[in-house]
C-alpha cells in the first residue's frame, strides 16, 4: 500500500481551486454561425479594411489562430473563455449595450472589463495586445482586492 503524502493536493481540491480561478473572457466583435464565419472569412481576404473585429484580425489569419497568439494564451496558465458577440449578449444581457472586442476578467459571476474595444482597435499586432494584457494582469496582481491571499 502507498503511503499518503500530507503534501500532495486531492483531485478535488484541485479541480476546485480551478473553478475559483478567475477567467480572461475574450470578446469577438462577430456573430457564430457558419455563415457568419464565411462572411468573415471572406471579408478577411478580400478586403480586410472592412473588417470589424481587430481582436479577430490581429491574433487570427482566414482560417485560424495564429500560432503566436496560441504560444502567449497557453503561457498564460490561466482559464480562457472566447465568445461572439451574439453569445456574449445573449449570456451576458446586462453588458449587451457593451462595445465591442473586448477583454473581461470573470470571477464567480461578475463581469470586469479590463481591455476596451478602444484600446483592442488600437493595437496594430497580437504583441501589442499581449503588451496590454501582460499590463493589466500585472496591476490586478499587485492590486490587494485582486491578491490570492
Amino acid at each position: 500500500m502507498k503511503p499518503i503524502d500530507k503534501n500532495s493536493k486531492s483531485p478535488v481540491s484541485d479541480f476546485q481551486s480551478e473553478i475559483e480561478k478567475p477567467t480572461l473572457l475574450f470578446v469577438y466583435n462577430a456573430d457564430s454561425g457558419f455563415f457568419n464565419l464565411a462572411a468573415d472569412i471572406a471579408r478577411k481576404i478580400f478586403s480586410p479594411q472592412t473588417y470589424d473585429c481587430n481582436l479577430c484580425a490581429i491574433t487570427h489569419d482566414a482560417f485560424a489562430m495564429k500560432n503566436e497568439w496560441r504560444q502567449y494564451l497557453d503561457a498564460l496558465n490561466a482559464p480562457l473563455e472566447f465568445l461572439h458577440a451574439d453569445e456574449f449578449k445573449t449570456r451576458y444581457p446586462f453588458e449587451s449595450a457593451r462595445k465591442l472586442p473586448a477583454v473581461f476578467r470573470r470571477e464567480n459571476d461578475g463581469l470586469e472589463l479590463l481591455i476596451s474595444a478602444d484600446e483592442i482597435n488600437s493595437c496594430r499586432t497580437a504583441r501589442d495586445l499581449e503588451q496590454i494584457i501582460n499590463a493589466r494582469l500585472d496591476s490586478l496582481t499587485k492590486n490587494p482586492k485582486y491578491s490570492a491571499d
